[in-house]
Parts: C-alpha cells; sequence; structure tokens
C-alpha cells in the first residue's frame, strides 16, 4: 500500500474474476473506503467481484481515505475480512467535517487523475462517501452508491446530509429495503437508476457467523467469564447528539447505571465515547462492577458478543441491522432511525433518550424476551452478487446516461 498526500498516486490495479481468456471490455472501477462500516460493506463487494462471472471485465483499485485512522484496529478488520491490502491510502486522518472533507477531496482528485477510472464504488454514508462523489461527479466519472435511500429525516446528522447528497451526484444506485426506493422516487432520482439489490453488511455477515468468536472467550479474556451463561446485554454508544453533549451523555448514563442492577452491561468503548465521559466526570461508571468496559473490539469478537445477547442497546445504524439478522432484540437510543425495516420486521425498537421509556423496554425485554421479528427480503447474503452481475451489465450498456 502506498500512501498519497501530493501527486505520488501508484496505478496498482487488480483485476477482479476470473479473467483468463477474456476478450470482454474491461473497465475500471474505484472502490472506496474509510470508515469501519464501509470495511464490512466492502468486503462482500470484492470478494463478488473477485469470484462473480461478469458481461464486462472490472479492474479494481481499492482506495482507503483514511478516515478512520487507527491503524491497527483497520489491520484486524481487514485481515478479519479477507479484504486486500488498499492499493492507495490517502491518509486523510481527523479533523472537523470541513477539514476532513476537504483533504479526502483534495488527495483524491489525484487519484481520479492518474488512475482514470470508468467509474467509483462508493458505500455507506460517511465523510469519505460525499468527498468522493463529488469529486468524480464534477469530473464527469460514474459514481454508484451502495447503501443509497436510507433517510432519518434529520438534518441535524451530518450522515443524513452525507446520503442525501451522495445520491443526487449518483448514477447507480442500490438500495436495501423498499422504503429507500420510495424515498428516491420522492427526491427525483429516476426508478431506472435505482436497484432494490438487498443489504451487503448481511452477506459479510452470514458469511464470518461461523467465525464469529464466542462471547464466552471475549468475556473470559475481559475477566467476566461467568456473564456468558448468566446474560449480559451489549450496549454501544457513540453518536455526537448522545456523546458529545454532557447532559445529554449524563442522562443515558444515569439510565444504564440503573439498568446494569438488572442485567450486566458489557461496553465496547469508542474512543470518542470515552474521552466525553472523561471529560463530563463520568468515567467512574465504567468502573462499576456491573459494567464490563473493553477496548473496540474486532469484527468477528463484536459479532459473537452480540449474537449472544440478551440485547444490545446502541445508536449505531450498522448494529440495528445486524441484531435484525441475528434475531437479537435491539433498542435504539435515538429519535429517528434510517433503517425503518429493522423497525417494522426486525427487532429494534426505537426508544428514544427517555429514561422511563429505555426502562419499560428493557424490562419489557427480560420479561418477555423480547422482539425476534424476521429477517427482511433479500438479506440472503448474496446482495453482492445481485450488485455485481447488474453493475457489469450496466457497465457494458455504456453505464446510463443522465
Amino acid at each position: 500500500m502506498r500512501a498519497v498526500e501530493s501527486t505520488d498516486v501508484p496505478a496498482m490495479i487488480r483485476p477482479a474474476g476470473p479473467r483468463a481468456g477474456q476478450s470482454t471490455p474491461r473497465v475500471k472501477l474505484v472502490a472506496v473506503v474509510g470508515a469501519r462500516p464501509n470495511f464490512v460493506k466492502m468486503a462482500a463487494l470484492l470478494r463478488a467481484l473477485s469470484s462473480t462471472s461478469t458481461a464486462v471485465a472490472i479492474d479494481v483499485v481499492l482506495v482507503h481515505t483514511g478516515q478512520h485512522y487507527d491503524v491497527a484496529m483497520n489491520t484486524q478488520f481487514f485481515a478479519q475480512l479477507g479484504i486486500p491490502e488498499p492499493d492507495i491510502c490517502l491518509q486523510a486522518g481527523s479533523g472537523s467535517h470541513a477539514v476532513q472533507t476537504a483533504t479526502i477531496m483534495l488527495r483524491f482528485e489525484r487519484v481520479l487523475d492518474q488512475v482514470a477510472p470508468d467509474c467509483i464504488l462508493l458505500v455507506g454514508d460517511v465523510n469519505s462517501t460525499i468527498a468522493c462523489a463529488l469529486v468524480a461527479a464534477k469530473k464527469q466519472i460514474k459514481v454508484v452508491h451502495v447503501e443509497a435511500g436510507l433517510r432519518s429525516g434529520d438534518r441535524a446528522m451530518p450522515e443524513e446530509l452525507n446520503r442525501l447528497l451522495t445520491d443526487q451526484l449518483s448514477d447507480r444506485l442500490y438500495v436495501t429495503e423498499p422504503a429507500a426506493c420510495l424515498n428516491l422516487r420522492r427526491e427525483g432520482i429516476p426508478d431506472d437508476r435505482v436497484v432494490f439489490s438487498g443489504n451487503v453488511m448481511i452477506d459479510t455477515l452470514l458469511t464470518h457467523r461461523d467465525r464469529a468468536v464466542p462471547a464466552a472467550q471475549t468475556l473470559a479474556a475481559a475477566g467476566a467469564g461467568p456473564l456468558a451463561e448468566a446474560g449480559y446485554a451489549v450496549v454501544t454508544l457513540h453518536r455526537p447528539s448522545n456523546v458529545d453533549d454532557g447532559g445529554a451523555l449524563s442522562r443515558l448514563v444515569q439510565v444504564l447505571d440503573q439498568i446494569a442492577h438488572d442485567i450486566p452491561l458489557v461496553f465496547p468503548v469508542h474512543p470518542r465515547t470515552r474521552q466525553a465521559l472523561q471529560a463530563a466526570g463520568l468515567q467512574g461508571f465504567l468502573d462499576q462492577p456491573d459494567v464490563v468496559a473493553l477496548a473496540p473490539l474486532g469484527y468477528f469478537e463484536m459479532l459473537g458478543l452480540m449474537a449472544d445477547a440478551t440485547f444490545v442497546l446502541t445508536d449505531s445504524g450498522g448494529i440495528q441491522e445486524e441484531t435484525t439478522a441475528l434475531g437479537v432484540p435491539c433498542l435504539t437510543v435515538r429519535e429517528n432511525t434510517e433503517r425503518p425495516v429493522t423497525i417494522e420486521q426486525g427487532t429494534n425498537t426505537l426508544t428514544g433518550t427517555d429514561a422511563r421509556v429505555i426502562r419499560q423496554c428493557v424490562r419489557d425485554i427480560l420479561e418477555t424476551g423480547g422482539k425476534r421479528g424476521r429477517v427482511p427480503e433479500k438479506w440472503d447474503g448474496h446482495a453482492a452478487e445481485r450488485i455485481v452481475a447488474d453493475l457489469s451489465r450496466w457497465l457494458c450498456a455504456g453505464g446510463g446516461s443522465r
């Protein structure tokens, strides 16, 4: 992997799929990842690109923007999910939304100038997604967006703005649930650009389900082995609306402290959240006996922990989907969700941040077992294959038109 900071852009191109003896047209695709949720989604797409027979030969350049820049954690995710080493790393690092987005745009433009791809492949809704979409669209390079059309209706969420703008810039949009198709239609995006493909995040979950690290092993390493038999709940918090405001965080910690009296909490603590707890003088919450505070976990460890949990309490979008696929009750401590299918069909309950509502939902789960739901349509482990098959046909036909 080579770092890109100036004009030094390597053109390391990886052929995707079995190409021996092929005389079909070739196209060049730049696939972009920037943050750990992207890694989970792109893993399924790269696997499908390398194994699916396609109407056009697709050569892939994998670009990591460096938005999530924890090298050890990134390496662990790449190794566990079988993602090849990125060809190019932009090393964008942290900063305000403006600084991070601008840095990615400047460095990604140099990549496009030297690689000259036919299209770029984007996943999710992080700053890397909108930054790369903007650069490609202005250079008249086709933009393909996987996980398009999800909407929370809350424009105070940075991710909501990223989703809205990326979809408007995209030429091919792949959606995970029917509601996303309706959202895009309301926003004026023609139906012939939109494909209901299913959920690539669930592809990765189903592919690796048997390799999940048992919760007992993870908990034993943390000195909490008995919880694997006695029962526990998993907590994840990282949304700015929940952790950056000291008052909001304090209220959540109070309700978590109450819940911990009913069921032990296993809390992989996001670095942002740990810093916020310290800044608010709440770090003592992590030290009490009924709270098991862990460092951020690898994919296999987190998967095993969620699969064996009594329930999960979170503000993560991806975890709402993963718990639905696992059949584990999920309480989402947000006022809205961009993934309504997890509520309508899955195991998710939107609680908001009202302590009384959260506590009542916890009591319901402990008394009745909570929602089990069903797995939504096309969350069957084959979404990436459908995307690659459609993408190759679309590229072979010229990539559509605006």
